[in-house]
């Protein structure tokens, strides 16, 4: 190890060498010191330096601890993103505020009027409506959902994470505590993680006749244990492809108060004008919702989202952070609702390439779009859509089939 090669190095002494070569002996306590230590690295074991696919372990040998360095494949920014996209049935005011936010960051932005479902801006969409990404921890939302919908757990139950260290749910989702949620899975099991999951929209098509939508995953058995089982899927969504509609679709649920709507997206205005929402199922998640929400809150106002409020104070946001990689790229996820008195707006961005991409980032976005949206007074009443009480009597008259 190279420790101990600069202590044989160190332990050369002039008063060593034989006093024939007294004359010399600078120069070779120099040669010796060169030599020990070429000696010590030719010596020195490969397994310090074990290449996996997307990084570097190394050892330090000062302490003796592994550290981790990743290596990404994909670029954080991009350009021309917008090419190819169909906007002739978005809102103007959100598309606009969605691609200023987003600027040349490699991802997507997805706004959704959660009243009805209605798709308001999709901004990169050959990403949006791509086969999907680890949702990474935004996959706690639906665990959280399920325990609660279970009484696994409450708002205020306290999870041991070994030792002394306890925390409940709120403090849990709002710094996006791994351990919390792997234990909270090991306690509900694959079985009910899968069937809430499932009832969330995961492994289904989000939208209804959204041309060019892709499919995201949920596996039929618990991943292996080596991957991490249960605990991983719960925590991260290890095993999981996961698309911003399906996440978009479920925050709409939490937001409204339980309506699993059929995204919709128009790609006219005659589209716009005669558009119905359609709903897939009510979800029976109505109380215990508030026990979710105050962990989306936190998260803004003090946990893994706080950068939003880089630039957007003035309205309510609640929110959820998820960051991991995979296979060399980096994602970077936010999906959130602004809670205002006259209107909603569901917002999910979604992230993907190195360093400069993870959920914090994602939430920073978030908040420009906020910014961009109230400086041209959308959250004013009249000027964000169906409101909410407009959109509660619409909604019980639409048909909860695809017509």
């Amino acid at each position: 190890m190279l420790l101990e090669a600069t202590g044989i190095a160190a332990s050369v002494n002039p008063s060593t060498v034989a006093p024939h070569k007294k004359n010399h002996n600078l120069t070779e306590n120099q040669h010796a010191k060169r030599r020990m230590r070429t000696l010590a690295r030719s010596r020195a074991p490969r397994s310090h330096y074990a290449a996996t696919a997307t990084g570097t372990h190394s050892l330090n040998s000062a302490s003796g601890r592994h550290h981790y360095y990743e290596r990404f494949h994909t670029s954080s920014f991009a350009s021309e993103i917008t090419d190819g996209d169909v906007t002739a049935g978005e809102d103007p005011i959100v598309r606009q505020a969605a691609i200023d936010a987003l600027g040349n960051m490699n991802g997507t932005v997805v706004a959704i009027e959660p009243t009805s479902g209605r798709v308001l801006a999709m901004v990169n969409q050959r990403l949006a409506l791509s086969s999907g990404a680890q949702p990474c921890s935004t996959i706690k939302l639906s665990v959280a959902l399920a325990a609660l919908s279970e009484g696994v757990i409450d708002e205020q139950t306290e999870v041991s994470l070994g030792g002394r260290s306890r925390m409940n749910l709120t403090e849990a989702l709002a710094h996006s505590n791994n351990a919390y949620f792997e234990a909270v899975g090991r306690k509900l099991g694959f079985e009910k993680v899968q069937y809430y999951a499932h009832q969330f929209g995961l492994g289904e098509l989000a939208g209804y006749h959204i041309p060019g939508e892709q499919l995201g995953t949920y596996p039929e058995e618990e991943i292996s244990a080596k991957l991490g089982g249960v605990s991983k899927m719960c925590s991260f969504g290890e095993g999981i492809s996961m698309t911003p509609l399906q996440l978009g679709a479920l925050v709409t649920a939490i937001s409204n108060g339980g309506t699993l709507y059929y995204l919709q997206h128009p790609t006219t205005p005659d589209a716009v004008a005669s558009f119905q929402p359609i709903v897939k199922r009510h979800l029976d998640i109505e109380p215990v919702i508030p026990e979710l929400s105050d962990g989306m809150a936190g998260a803004v106002a003090y946990g893994t989202a706080r950068s939003v409020r880089l630039n957007f104070n003035e309205e309510s946001i609640l929110g959820k952070t998820g960051t991991c990689s995979h296979a060399g790229t980096r994602f970077g996820w936010f999906a959130s609702y602004a809670n205002t008195e006259v209107g909603r707006i569901v917002t999910v961005v979604f992230l993907q390439g190195g360093r400069p991409t993870f959920g914090p980032k994602a939430a920073e976005i978030a908040g420009r779009m906020y910014r961009n949206l109230y400086d041209h007074n959308f959250f004013v009443a009249g000027a964000s859509g169906i409101a909410p009480a407009e959109a509660v009597q619409k909604a019980s008259t639409v048909s909860t089939q695809p017509q």
